[in-house]
């Protein structure tokens, strides 16, 4: 796209109840802490070279304005959705938030065989899709949604 910078970061800014606790379930879903921007009152959880999880804790997360923390277990206001490379992976991932202390599926899965997708609740509610997208069908572009 013309004018759209080449790479971009985004930085996820989640509040959690309990930092230790979601530090080791991010790093159980292959997220690697960066110490240089984790201290007791947050933690920077890597995803990929451009994806970062910041991890609040609810004292933290006060100090970025007055913004209600919302309780993710009862509503959603986004669903974080990451590419995976397989459907086995997208499989894998869940199994492992799961036995992470996550909710496998708080979201039904979805496979309309060009797109395989379901998702995990971390232990504070928030959700995450996971999908493998056929690449032949991210070439060819959207088929139409309506026979999906």
């Amino acid at each position: 796209m013309k004018g759209r910078p080449l790479s971009q970061m985004i930085f996820i800014n989640l509040p959690v109840a309990d930092l230790a606790r979601s530090k080791a379930f991010y790093a159980a879903v292959g997220a690697v802490n960066n110490p240089k921007f984790t201290d007791d009152t947050a933690a920077c959880m890597v995803l990929s070279d451009t994806i970062h999880v910041m991890l609040l804790t609810h004292a933290k997360w006060a100090t970025f304005g007055n913004v209600p923390i919302l309780d993710a277990h009862a509503g959603a206001q986004v669903f974080l959705c990451l590419t995976r490379d397989s459907k086995v992976a997208v499989d894998a991932v869940v199994e492992q938030a799961a036995a992470a202390g996550g909710q496998a599926d708080p979201t039904p899965a979805e496979d309309h065989g060009f797109m395989y997708g379901r998702s995990f609740r971390d232990p504070d509610g928030h959700i995450w899709e996971n999908v493998w997208m056929d690449p032949a069908a991210v070439e060819a572009g959207p088929p139409d949604m309506a026979t999906a």
